[in-house]
């Protein structure tokens, strides 16, 4: 990534832990001495409904919104969404998509339809897309809110600093606390960055 400036977007639905992921990755950049600008939409965020962050960092920022068509990442933790926001990402922007699907409530109130496969519509939009199932890689570690760190580990690679920056974020949120999670997350993280390797490897051969 070349620019001086790095837009991420991050989107999912409420309780999936979008708001700290970027927090995360927000508190990775200040350390690096980047200037950073976030901000957050949430809808009925602790019901389950849909919630995107903008973040923005590098030598000076303005604004903390993402102009349409300008997100060099887009971290989805759920993959309708993903989709619905694919707009925002610039042509050689990267979509890192959540396979496991949890249906917000506006689906369920029959407001919206879910589509039958959201990857295979973002990547048919001609966006690049590495795909992996974030939610069973956290039940099998035993906690699906380690989701959260599946999917840093997953973006891990693809930003303008080491990995280890972010994954020390994370870790020290439970160092003091809660001493053991933090292995766990340790695994989650690793699992991510491996799950989004695999992926990038996959596209690599389908193409």
């Amino acid at each position: 990534m070349t620019s001086e400036i790095t837009n991420i977007l991050v989107v999912g639905t409420g309780g999936q832990g979008v708001m700290t992921a970027t927090e995360i990755l927000a508190e990775a950049a200040i350390a690096l001495g980047h200037d950073v600008k976030k901000t957050e939409v949430a809808g009925m965020a602790q019901r389950g409904g849909v919630v995107s962050s903008h973040l923005r960092f590098g030598k000076k920022i303005l604004s903390p919104q993402i102009t349409p068509g300008q997100a060099h990442v887009l971290l989805g933790f759920e993959a309708a969404e993903g989709m619905r926001w694919r707009h925002m990402l610039r042509p050689d922007g990267l979509a890192l998509m959540n396979t496991g699907r949890l249906v917000p409530p506006i689906v369920e109130l029959g407001l919206y339809e879910y589509p039958d496969d959201p990857v295979a519509e973002v990547r048919a939009a001609g966006t690049r897309v590495f795909s992996f199932d974030a939610s069973a890689i956290a039940n099998e570690l035993g906690d699906i809110r380690l989701g959260n760190s599946v999917m840093l580990g997953a973006i891990s690679d693809y930003l303008p600093f080491p990995a280890a920056v972010i994954e020390q974020c994370i870790l020290k949120r439970f160092a003091s606390k809660k001493p053991a999670l933090v292995e766990l997350n340790r695994r989650a993280f690793a699992a991510g960055r491996a799950a989004a390797e695999a992926a990038a490897k996959a596209e690599i051969i389908a193409a």
